[in-house]
């Protein structure tokens, strides 16, 4: 796998997309390790909140395109912004490797 060499940032753009779990797992813990190993500010646009929970150190969550909450995901990810943000009830539950989530049904809109 290779990265942008002798960077400050790096932006990744939906990276996991289209990947199998395996290789969703070992592209977001080489990202991170640039981010611990060598302080490479890492920026990641993912669509699935488990992941970006678990390996993010802070989250923006967008709803509409506008930023909606941000801040550490164990404070930001709570079942009513995946309501709010995702349209869906779940329960969140807290553990060593951040939020765990669990989707429960897709809420209609009214």
């Amino acid at each position: 796998m290779v990265f942008a060499q002798e960077t400050d940032a790096l932006l990744l753009d939906e990276p996991t997309n289209h990947l199998d779990l395996h290789h969703q797992l070992r592209v977001l813990n080489a990202a991170k390790a640039l981010n611990q190993e060598r302080g490479v500010t890492v920026c990641v646009v993912l669509h699935d909140i488990g992941q970006a929970a678990r390996f993010a150190d802070n989250l923006i969550a967008l709803r509409d395109g506008t930023p909606y909450e941000w801040g550490p995901p164990d404070e930001v990810v709570t079942p009513d912004l995946l309501e709010a943000v995702f349209g869906v009830e779940a329960e969140v539950g807290f553990g060593p490797e951040g939020p765990t989530i669990v989707p429960r049904r897709a809420i209609d809109e009214e």
